[in-house]
């Protein structure tokens, strides 16, 4: 079984949705994360500084990359104990590299499915529900 954690800087949230502007990267992440919650084959998990800092003390590669880097290294994601990377989301593709069981399902692509269809939202990049008929989210989460 795999093993994927992302450490992120201190945040109010993890969707991407506060604040006066979306972030893109953040509802891309936590569209995957959600996907991966009923996955027998990946275990995922989100740390926030702000809500799990003991999890930043206790995990020694994590503490001595902030110690000698400062919190500009975060975001870290690490499988299976080792980084993959700092500073920024992994892309599917690097995610990919590292747990070959993550499919294209999972990664929030289109599927065809009759309900709860979604449409690319062009200025943030990311898949939204639309109330039109059109392609539909795929992965373990049914819709957006």
């Amino acid at each position: 079984m795999k093993k994927i954690e992302i450490f992120e800087t201190a945040m109010c949230c993890s969707t991407g949705v506060c604040g006066p502007s979306v972030d893109s990267e953040l509802l891309r992440i936590t569209n995957l994360m959600d996907s991966l919650k009923d996955n027998k084959e990946i275990k995922a998990f989100r740390y926030n500084l702000t809500s799990n800092p003991q999890v930043f003390v206790v995990n020694k590669t994590i503490l001595n990359l902030l110690q000698s880097k400062g919190n500009e290294i975060l975001p870290v994601t690490m499988v299976d104990g080792t980084v993959i990377k700092t500073g920024d989301y992994p892309t599917m593709s690097e995610f990919q590299a590292h747990c070959e069981t993550l499919d294209e399902a999972e990664s929030g692509s289109c599927c065809d499915t009759s309900e709860g269809c979604c449409v690319v939202d062009e200025e943030i990049g990311v898949e939204v529900e639309s109330k039109t008929k059109g392609p539909c989210c795929g992965g373990n989460t049914g819709c957006c």
